[in-house]
């Protein structure tokens, strides 16, 4: 139960409707928290809202935008602020992967997937810095992958977003957190969502795992500031 003399907290999470994204969010609105999600897809967003709301009722919004869009994730910032007056939360989750040998990736395969997974992360984490700025506080969550370490075959794309990714997160945490502003790097292995094709997902992590380190991280002491958590399977195949 939570306590509803407390006023809630605000939350984004950008890729929200499904997998890793809509973990978070749920864990989020378990725990006493206002969440405004956003999906690529309209259906996707309303396919959750239709399982969240007879749930968590007026505590959850969805809204259909590309991230990779600068203009609309600002609107998608300002709506939220006008409606609460302050951000307190932002996960950006929302990510893509396309596999190829770099010689067969194609340049709008290469751009897309860096339009979302990097691009997008900086045009959310940019748009609320300066809101968290003024009101002294906040914490952004990115979320990367292990991929941002650890590069393989096939991932040139991929790998190049999440390592940028890291690079992101980490500076701009040196940038923001005099101000009070926390922003970690969540970099989980394998996860069974449908980004994953494949039968033998027994071992892999669950949503609920990686959704589970950021319900734990928002409960730090504001003098701790854990900047890269990694997340791995207990026992992957030999």
């Amino acid at each position: 139960m939570t306590d509803s003399s407390q006023p809630s907290r605000i939350a984004l999470v950008t890729g929200g409707s499904r997998g890793i994204g809509r973990a978070i969010v749920e864990a989020l609105l378990k725990t006493g928290w206002t969440v405004h999600f956003c999906s690529r897809s309209q259906s996707s967003v309303d396919e959750a809202l239709d399982d969240l709301r007879p749930r968590f009722g007026d505590a959850v919004a969805g809204t259909a935008l590309d991230v990779g869009d600068q203009q609309l994730v600002a609107t998608w910032v300002a709506t939220a602020l006008e409606a609460h007056g302050r951000i307190d939360c932002l996960v950006n989750n929302a990510g893509l992967g396309t596999f190829a040998p770099v010689d067969e990736l194609t340049a709008d395969q290469w751009r897309q997937v860096l339009r979302t997974n990097l691009d997008g992360a900086f045009y959310c984490l940019h748009a609320v810095a300066g809101p968290m700025r003024r009101q002294g506080d906040g914490w952004i969550f990115n979320i990367s992958s292990l991929a941002g370490r650890n590069p393989f075959a096939g991932g040139a794309a991929y790998n190049a977003s999440k390592f940028g990714l890291l690079g992101l997160s980490d500076a701009a945490m040196l940038d923001l957190r005099q101000d009070g502003i926390r922003v970690s790097a969540i970099l989980p292995g394998s996860v069974d969502t449908a980004f994953h094709h494949r039968d033998d997902t027994g071992w892999m992590m669950h949503p609920e795992d990686v959704a589970q380190a950021v319900i734990d991280l928002l409960q730090y002491p504001t003098r701790t500031l854990p900047s890269r958590i990694e997340l791995r399977p207990t026992k992957p195949p030999k």
